[in-house]
């Protein structure tokens, strides 16, 4: 009976030194070892997080042109002076010589707005308002500059008108001359100016001759 119990404990002994030799042997690699990444659902690695999107450049703020001015409205040039408009007369205290009469022609602007004056009136010798020129109109006498004269309402602008006397003239026609004729510059309507003289009707003799208008 005796004899059974120990061949059972050696029995038992070496099924136990056994067991523990088997456990050494399935037990070798590291036991600290970590686990190793899981594959992601796709069956490819986990990469990494991408890197977050750049911030888009702002865009510069949109500029806005400075609103221009609309230009400043520019005057209509001054317009010339026109007979209609202006009234003229003669004064003989310019005096003579050698035979010759020295007068300022003078235009007043009547009208309510300015106007110009430039250059040479036309002139001539004529019987009466509606009559035609005797003889040859006046001369320009281009001594003095033309220059612009700016008329404002009842301002005159003055010219030397110069008569010669027809009777300086030998084969002079003469000729009874109720007065002078006047166009402005650059105008086709004229004045009269009522001032009898004599006149030559020869278109060769030139009795008269005119300067360039200049401010009174």
């Amino acid at each position: 009976m005796r004899s059974q119990r120990i061949s059972q404990a050696f029995t038992i002994t070496t099924a136990a030194a056994a067991a523990a030799l088997l456990l050494t042997a399935c037990g070798g690699g590291d036991p600290q070892a970590e686990p190793t990444t899981s594959a992601s659902n796709s069956g490819s690695a986990t990469s990494a997080p991408a890197s977050a999107s750049a911030s888009p450049t702002p865009s510069a703020p949109a500029t806005t042109a400075p609103a221009t001015s609309a230009p400043a409205t520019t005057p209509a040039a001054t317009a010339l002076c026109k007979a209609s408009g202006l009234v003229a007369e003669t004064d003989p205290s310019g005096g003579g010589a050698a035979g010759s009469v020295y007068m300022k022609l003078n235009l007043t602007n009547t009208g309510t707005e300015p106007c110009l004056l430039k250059g040479y009136a036309g002139v001539s010798l004529t019987a009466d308002a509606a009559g035609d020129p005797i003889g040859a109109a006046a001369a320009r006498d281009v001594t003095t500059p033309e220059t612009e004269v700016l008329l404002a309402p009842g301002e005159t602008g003055t010219a030397v008108l110069r008569y010669v006397q027809a009777g300086n003239f030998p084969d002079c026609a003469q000729v009874r001359a109720g007065g002078y004729r006047v166009y402005p510059p650059e105008d086709t309507a004229s004045l009269f100016l009522p001032d009898p003289t004599n006149a030559c009707s020869n278109a060769g003799i030139n009795l008269l001759s005119i300067g360039a208008f200049q401010p009174s």
